[in-house]
């Protein structure tokens, strides 16, 4: 069927295909990343909201035409296992000046494992570790913009440089008022440097591209001065009147930490080398894994490739076993943990109780929505994993039994490899970032506050969980999601302290509910029953009902209302859809909204030093 030819001629074609679909990949993946700019400068926030959505899809597709190609043009799937070695020591030599070669290797894998229908895990054909050093990748080509820039200020050019800095962007807007802004990152910059004589080698190291996300665009970079290095990131947003403002400073790993947050969306960035941003990324961020890195640049398929190089690293220098999740169980899903390591594992369970009126496939299509969605920092990110393998004895028994129980078609335990070693392999899973789950959170305070009524600790502890269980609600709508099951237990608390929901099988968009107040009981029977006495249709929501599940406690209940009370009143939630509905992109802020800089600024601040 197929011509014949030398298996070294056939393999160096397949591999030059394999590099051409890959190529091809990663241009129209960084022309739309590029593309964000000239979005951000017309303030199309749907269309922005749309190519973050339709961008993810990129890599599946064109895995998928590549596949094609070489089963059609070259028969791969029928080539010999000879010819596959082949195919990977030619795609090695297409890596050699390669700017994106990690990227091309996870490629190489995607279409590899398509084709020849084996779990990444057992595949002698793929990389399973590097082959190319990402370091010291530089573009050379003539006029090309290295991966970051240097200004070096003195203590008199300081706000020059902060121009300059903001204006090599060449942003197609004009700023509102630029030396103010300027004289306000100044400011903000002294708490750093204050006392602090300027070294030698101070300077602004900041990234070329422009990160873009939800209605803002914001530079990334560090300061130098002496031994000290502060991270920074400046938030560039559209005032009413169409104008440029930098709405704050953000400064230190932690702010940055908040801004690249696996709960947020991924950033659109036209990136020649992304190896490098992420070696930039990680000097300002060093406790924050590669993988994250490249999921919050858009790559996930890369993420997810360094997560599980991360988590088999981990599983060889650890000994303990998985376990049944702390916490109260779902009913949709199950979840374990491995005590260790910083994430959950959950598996669809194959059956619900009667009051979950759902599907697998159901189920899968709200993970796949919020993976779409702009996360606005309050919905977990999740990985996807198909025909995962553990070790049997890494498991305790009473995990087994449970999956067993409750999602046997989802569990497989054998001797793949033929050693004797037992596998657990799960048909399907999502992995997760571990969370602390608000009801424990909660029930922390509450167990304090029993033995000691007025711990003033163990109040605010309360207080601040609740306030921002709430402020989550709040930016979940405006990002038009209902959350559907607003129980503690299906939300968790971060590192950060900010809460963070995770249980998405009853999602639903707010403009597709229909927010209701309950209608008056018609006769005292009505009100005395414990049974609804009104019509409730699919999507029905009524707010009122919310308090009596969530608000039992006295002190929760003032905490919420003092902030919350809103909630709990249909109007909040028909106001926000009809504004959502009418076309309005809300503004959320990866950052407490008192530190945005107030836009009258005192003048004088243009005469405030470094």
């Amino acid at each position: 069927m197929f011509p014949q030819r030398l298996d070294s001629t056939v393999a160096y074609d397949i591999a030059k295909a394999m590099m051409d679909g890959f190529n091809r990949h990663y241009r129209l993946f960084r022309s739309e990343s590029a593309r964000a700019k000239h979005r951000f400068e017309t303030r199309d926030w749907r269309g922005q909201q749309r190519a973050q959505r339709e961008r993810i899809e990129f890599y599946d597709l064109r895995v998928n035409e590549c596949v094609k190609r070489l089963m059609k043009e070259f028969g791969a799937h029928q080539q010999p296992m000879n010819v596959w070695e082949q195919i990977k020591l030619h795609y090695i030599g297409l890596l050699v000046n390669h700017h994106q070669p990690e990227l091309a290797e996870t490629f190489f894998n995607s279409v590899t494992t398509k084709i020849l229908k084996r779990a990444y895990f057992q595949n002698d054909f793929i990389f399973v570790r590097p082959a190319v050093s990402t370091e010291y990748i530089e573009n050379e080509t003539a006029g090309a913009q290295p991966t970051y820039r240097s200004y070096y200020p003195t203590r008199d050019t300081m706000a020059a440089e902060v121009l300059r800095m903001l204006q090599d962007f060449e942003l197609r807007v004009p700023f509102e008022d630029l030396p103010r802004d300027a004289a306000l990152v100044l400011q903000a910059m002294q708490r750093h440097f204050d006392h602090v004589k300027l070294r030698a080698n101070c300077q602004f190291q900041v990234l070329s591209g422009l990160f873009f996300r939800n209605k803002g665009a914001y530079v990334v970079g560090k300061i130098i001065n002496g031994f000290q290095e502060v991270p920074f990131a400046l938030p560039i947003l559209h005032t009413p009147a169409e104008q440029l403002v930098v709405d704050a400073a953000l400064f230190g790993e932690d702010d940055l930490l908040m801004l690249f947050s696996f709960a947020r969306a991924t950033f659109m960035v036209d990136m020649e080398i992304p190896s490098a941003y992420v070696q930039f990324l990680r000097s300002l961020m060093p406790r924050k894994p590669r993988a994250e890195f490249y999921n919050a640049l858009g790559l996930a398929k890369q993420g997810k490739t360094l997560f599980y190089r991360d988590f088999l690293f981990h599983m060889r220098h650890s000994t303990d076993q998985f376990r049944i999740a702390p916490g109260i169980k779902g009913m949709v899903m199950l979840v374990f943990d491995l005590p260790s390591f910083p994430f959950v594992f959950k598996v669809i369970k194959d059956f619900y109780p009667p009051q979950k009126d759902t599907t697998r496939e159901q189920i899968r299509g709200k993970y796949l929505l919020v993976k779409q969605h702009d996360r606005v920092g309050r919905m977990a990110d999740t990985l996807e994993f198909s025909e995962v393998g553990f070790p049997r004895a890494r498991f305790t028994d009473e995990l087994i039994a449970e999956i067993e129980k409750f999602a046997p078609s989802q569990l497989e335990i054998s001797d793949r490899d033929g050693d004797g070693t037992l596998e657990v392999i799960l048909k399907h899973c999502y992995i997760e970032r571990r969370m602390i789950p608000l009801n424990m959170y909660l029930q922390e305070a509450f167990d304090t506050l029993r033995t000691q009524a007025d711990d003033p600790a163990a109040k605010a502890q309360l207080a601040r969980a609740v306030v921002e269980y709430g402020n989550a609600i709040k930016d979940l709508v405006a990002a038009n999601i209902f959350p559907g099951d607003m129980l503690w237990k299906n939300f968790g608390i971060t590192r950060h302290g900010k809460v963070v929901f995770y249980d998405y099988d009853e999602i639903e968009y707010i403009t597709d509910c229909n927010f209701r107040r309950v209608p008056a009981p018609r006769h005292e029977e009505d009100e005395m029953s414990g049974e609804v006495w009104y019509s409730v249709a699919k999507n029905d929501v009524f707010p009122e009902t919310f308090g009596p599940f969530l608000l039992g406690n006295p002190l929760v209940r003032q905490a919420f209302m003092q902030h919350h009370a809103d909630l709990l009143d249909p109007a909040f939630w028909q106001t926000h859809q009809a504004r959502i509905a009418a076309g309005h992109v809300f503004d959320v802020f990866p950052y407490e909204r008192d530190r945005r800089f107030h836009i009258q600024a005192d003048k004088a601040l243009l005469d405030g030093s470094f």
